[in-house]
């Protein structure tokens, strides 16, 4: 079966069938192969779980060798919003082709993402019918609060994280979302990340990791 999107697809070391998915939306600019790492890392100690990470579905405007979510060469937030959207749509096609592949629910996923990856991990966790296993989002923020607050029918449980040194992200993001999803009655664990810039440190790995391990 061929997906939505073009994915790299990697198996646990360990397995008798796939109880879980793990989808990782990689950042602006980056690619499947990019977020893939994370993949790899936690892979020994997750068993039954396949890991997807698929291409964003644009090429990336400001880096031609990658692809987007959606497209910030115009300071235009309708513009932007409207460019969320369609990747919500194509990422709810792809999502619903991976539990179809793999017989799983919304509850067997858990969406993970850095930057604008985890933007949209936090949508999809709010606007799909069913919610998800878990959110965990790296280095992201709330796209557009009005927006998504007039779309909310689920609340997915989210992990978040953000470095308080981020020059791409503000660290104040965070406390954004976390009051964010807070007021609609979402459970959300925000953590900030000391002298971290806009990446994804091994501390913050190893907290996901054990946070996933207590979930699945």
């Amino acid at each position: 079966m061929e997906f939505a999107l073009n994915s790299k697809i990697i198996e646990s070391e360990k397995r008798d069938k796939i109880n879980n998915a793990i989808i990782l939306l990689h950042g602006y600019g980056g690619d499947g192969s990019d977020i893939s790492s994370i993949a790899y890392t936690w892979k020994r100690f997750i068993n039954n779980t396949i890991f997807l990470c698929p291409d964003g579905h644009q090429v990336c405007k400001l880096n031609p060798n990658g692809y987007q979510w959606f497209d910030l060469s115009i300071d235009d937030q309708d513009y932007v919003i409207a460019e969320v959207k369609k990747a919500e749509k194509i990422l709810i096609e792809y999502i619903e082709q991976i539990k179809k592949k793999y017989d799983l629910n919304n509850s067997q996923i858990i969406l993970a993402g850095f930057s604008q990856g985890c933007m949209m991990s936090i949508n999809l966790g709010l606007i799909c019918n069913q919610s998800f296993k878990s959110v965990i989002g790296f280095s992201g923020k709330i796209i557009d609060k009005n927006d998504l607050q007039d779309r909310i029918v689920s609340k997915t449980n989210m992990l978040l994280f953000h470095g308080d040194a981020d020059e791409v992200v503000a660290p104040s993001s965070l406390l954004e979302a976390k009051d964010f999803l807070e007021r609609n009655k979402i459970k959300v664990e925000a953590n900030m990340l000391k002298n971290c810039g806009h990446h994804i440190p091994i501390e913050a790995l190893s907290s996901a990791l054990k946070y996933i391990k207590k979930i699945i």
